[in-house]
């Protein structure tokens, strides 16, 4: 098991992404903690299957975009599950539909803060633990194909994302004498319960799979996967990286 012994902190495990990346990293050997906000059930459904694999699960409810909801949480492993070895930044807003000039503010101030901030606030908690316990350690920041194509009617969704992106490049410079590795996994059009809306419209779906070369959506579980080898030691020389998995609609000129 790669991930043996390890202790990892997963945001918006609830469902989808995070909830299939906890069930990974439990059968490769992780104790693992859950962060939801509004999905209760979801949440417990994920603990149970980390637990059926025979790990530890931690199962909190916190807001990822408040400082300092994230500071109690990062106590709360400690105390509970002990030092953490991986973080993952999975929690995230969606948005659609809305051009810049209709905008409100609080939806720009909350896909911003979700998105974006979020991960910086995880992030510099995470760093605190590994330079009080020698170093060391994975951050693996969910983004998005909205990080590298434009975003119409979803601005602040793809700048979030690309704000990630920035934000990777810059922290695996920051942390590489610490030798915490980052990266990025951003995945294309998986289907969880955040892209319902487009598995639900058949003629939404049809042209959405048409601009992927494959031709079908990806499954929360090939993300996992992708994941689970940037949090591993197979991937100790790799930091600043971004990971597509997207079926090749990034490869797609113009039409994408």
């Amino acid at each position: 098991m790669i991930l043996q012994g390890r202790c990892a902190l997963i945001t918006g495990a609830d469902s989808g992404i995070g909830q299939a990346t906890a069930e990974v990293f439990a059968r490769e050997g992780a104790d693992v903690a859950i962060t939801y906000n509004t999905d209760a059930e979801g949440a417990r459904e994920t603990a149970r299957r980390v637990e059926a694999a025979g790990r530890r699960c931690l199962v909190i409810r916190n807001d990822v975009s408040d400082p300092a909801s994230v500071e109690a949480t990062f106590a709360q492993v400690a105390a509970d599950l002990g030092v953490l070895d991986i973080l993952v930044n999975n929690a995230g807003q969606a948005m659609n539909g809305m051009p810049v000039a209709e905008m409100d503010d609080d939806t720009l101030e909350r896909i911003l803060r979700v998105n974006l901030m979020a991960p910086v606030y995880c992030a510099r908690a995470f760093i605190k633990v590994r330079r009080a316990n020698g170093g060391g350690g994975k951050i693996l920041l969910v983004s998005s194909v909205a990080q590298h194509l434009p975003t119409p009617e979803s601005a602040p969704y793809g700048m979030s994302k690309a704000g990630v992106g920035s934000l990777c490049r810059s922290l695996s410079r920051e942390l590489a004498e610490d030798r915490i590795n980052v990266n990025i996994v951003a995945p294309g059009l998986i289907q969880t319960p955040m892209t319902s809306d487009r598995f639900e419209n058949p003629e939404k779906l049809a042209q959405s799979l048409e601009r992927i070369p494959w031709h079908r959506a990806g499954q929360p579980d090939e993300i996992a996967k992708a994941i689970l080898y940037l949090c591993s030691e197979a991937a100790d020389y790799v930091t600043g990286h971004t990971l597509v998995v997207d079926g090749g609609l990034t490869m797609q000129w113009g039409g994408a």
